[in-house]
């Protein structure tokens, strides 16, 4: 069964051909600024603009026909509304095109399940991207939050940080490449049980930058160390609540070589195993929505054509998992 998944929650458009569960594409573009974050009327036109380039790309490269696709897998949930309906248009678009019939996928699982790529069974996800900070794991029927960042997604929170220091957006590569030789200083370290927040060390970080009262690269440094100790703080208490023995990264954020580093001294510490796919299924990419959408129609989750929806604000824990 060949499946085309298309994604389009925020700055990516991405288009990922699977067959049978293997990968055979996976191209993705990206809105970006010079200067301040996404602007999702903007980047919904962007999205629009190279669609049909990236699709054909993705047909190319996977070396298939657009004939052999038998099902449109689309991220519907959650995200940003203008990016989400452009990815729904295009979707419908090619089914009614191809007479084929159509999947909404939810973005967050959709991270969590290409986690099988890489051998993970029964993990807990340490899900870091933009809008996103979740701690989740199979309970019961459903992907449960353990955790979650109480005000911002830790990917906005870098790329906000960034733009105070005129960084651009995205920002988390910048900010990583920033801290290398950077020295600590001590920030607000918010954990409160199995949630974190970050507001108050973003705000602390702005007014240190007014004052001149440390430089960039120290604060770039003392952030992520920082931040990323709260994200593994709230990971391990997961692992010792859940019983689970694997960790498993998920979002664009996991492709920071510090964050990995940390993971990597925690499980070692508790015998667990980390797994971490491919940064190009770390990012968010169509790639993802096909592997899930084909488990999810293999195993007769199926939607009204018209009927499906997006929905921007749907939670994790909000959808019924029936493929486990």
């Amino acid at each position: 069964m060949v499946v085309i998944g298309i994604e389009s929650t925020a700055h990516t458009f991405g288009i990922g051909i699977v067959k049978n569960g293997k990968i055979l594409a996976n191209v993705r573009d990206m809105y970006t600024t010079k200067t301040g974050g996404i602007i999702p009327m903007e980047s919904a036109k962007h999205h629009k603009k190279i669609a049909e380039k990236v699709y054909k790309q993705a047909l190319e490269e996977a070396g298939v026909e657009e004939e052999q696709i038998e099902v449109v897998a689309f991220s519907n949930a959650p995200g940003l509304a203008p990016c989400l309906l452009e990815g729904m248009k295009f979707a419908k678009k090619l089914c009614k095109k191809l007479n084929v019939p159509i999947v909404g996928v939810n973005h967050c699982i959709a991270h969590l399940e290409i986690g099988r790529t890489t051998g993970a069974r029964d993990p807990v996800m340490l899900y870091v991207s933009g809008a996103n900070t979740q701690i989740i794991a199979y309970e019961a029927g459903k992907y449960r939050i353990f955790g979650e960042t109480l005000d911002l997604g830790v990917g906005n929170f870098i790329d906000t940080v960034a733009r105070f220091m005129g960084l651009g957006f995205p920002g988390g590569p910048k900010i990583e490449k920033l801290a290398i030789n950077g020295k600590y200083f001590e920030l607000p370290y918010t954990v409160k049980g199995m949630d974190i927040a970050l507001a108050g060390i973003q705000t602390k970080i702005k007014q240190l930058l007014e004052t001149k009262k440390a430089g960039e690269k120290d604060l770039a440094y003392s952030m992520q160390e920082t931040v990323f100790a709260m994200l593994i703080e709230v990971a391990e208490r997961a692992l010792a609540h859940t019983g689970k023995k694997e960790l498993l990264l998920g979002g664009g954020v996991a492709c920071n070589s510090r964050l990995v580093e940390m993971a990597k001294i925690m499980c070692r510490e508790r015998g667990c195993k980390l797994f971490i796919p491919s940064r190009d299924l770390l990012v968010d990419n169509g790639a993802m929505i096909a592997f899930l959408g084909g488990i999810m129609f293999k195993s007769d989750v199926k939607h009204d054509f018209d009927k499906i929806d997006i929905k921007p604000r749907e939670r994790t824990d909000e959808v019924g998992v029936s493929w486990k």
